[in-house]
């Protein structure tokens, strides 16, 4: 499509640098000076070509390759998953499995994926631009397209509808693994929350339950059963935080959850109040749930 644009682009281009060099002289050589001869010019380029053209595209864009990126057919895929979006993040559920994960998205490499995309509040979009085309998540409705990457690697995903003040920061990160691995980390991702081990993290757990947080959050093996905000049962494991907004350190841990509008303003989490030492238990807690 940007070569056919760029073919026509240069040929509006050079039709007005023609008219410009002959203003004087009406029609073409070939064609001869008269009104009869620009009519037909008019009809030849500015209806006849472009409804050529649009047709054309129209049949290869939406006739053919359309079809070969929608989901999968029963049968052609090995595993499906959910992608839910919310203001301001991005909810994976994988199949039958009791695995929950927020913001990254593993996939096994060269494995058909049957994506349903779904929205919990606004209208979003889910684009990975490496590996298919856009697709819209509309509230109470479930889409569906395929997700599948030729080779290992980390493609970087975007919200693409404007769905409020954070849009431009509701991304996540697709990590397309050898299918083994995959196999692997999925077997963690299903495991509930590993006991803190130091004596800070678990006074960060106590402070995580006794607080909003637990209310908001759920960590998979706690009293934390949440679901307004993302699943935490793993959340050390991840490489990023709010929406692949800043990177999963403890010091960008302990800012997000002590003054989280400071990094994402207009996020639905609030600020807590309760301290810098109450804090970094709870950063300390969530550090070691991976």
């Amino acid at each position: 499509m940007l070569v056919v644009a760029g073919l026509v682009f240069l040929g509006a281009v050079a039709m007005l640098a023609l008219g410009w060099l002959r203003r004087d002289k009406p029609g073409l050589p070939w064609l001869g000076e008269s009104e009869r001869a620009n009519t037909t010019l008019v009809v030849a380029f500015g209806i006849a070509i472009p409804i050529v053209i649009l047709v054309a595209l129209f049949v290869v864009s939406d006739l053919v390759l359309m079809k070969e990126t929608d989901a999968p057919r029963a049968g052609e895929t090995a595993m499906g998953m959910t992608v839910v979006g919310h203001q301001w993040w991005w909810e994976v559920r994988y199949g039958d499995s009791d695995a929950v994960t927020a913001n990254e998205i593993h996939i096994p490499a060269r494995t058909p994926i049957d994506l349903v995309a779904r929205s919990a509040d606004v209208i979003h979009s889910f684009w990975v631009p490496e590996l298919n085309r856009k697709i819209d998540m509309i509230p109470g409705q479930a889409n569906s397209i395929e997700l599948y990457a030729d080779e290992p690697g980390v493609y970087r995903g975007q919200c693409a509808e404007f769905c409020g003040l954070q849009h431009a920061h509701m991304a996540f990160r697709v990590y397309a693994e050898p299918p083994a691995r995959f196999r692997e980390w999925l077997a963690n991702m299903e495991r509930p929350a590993r006991e803190p081990a130091s004596a800070e993290a678990r006074r960060g757990r106590r402070l995580f339950m006794e607080n909003a947080c637990a209310s908001c959050h759920t960590i998979a093996g706690t009293e934390a059963r949440g679901s307004i905000g993302p699943d935490l049962t793993h959340v050390a494991s991840r490489q990023t935080l709010a929406a692949d907004t800043i990177e999963n350190t403890p010091r960008n841990l302990f800012r997000w959850i002590r003054n989280p509008q400071s990094i994402k303003p207009g996020d639905k989490m609030p600020g807590l109040g309760l301290g810098a030492a109450r804090f970094q238990a709870i950063a300390a807690y969530l550090s070691e749930l991976r």
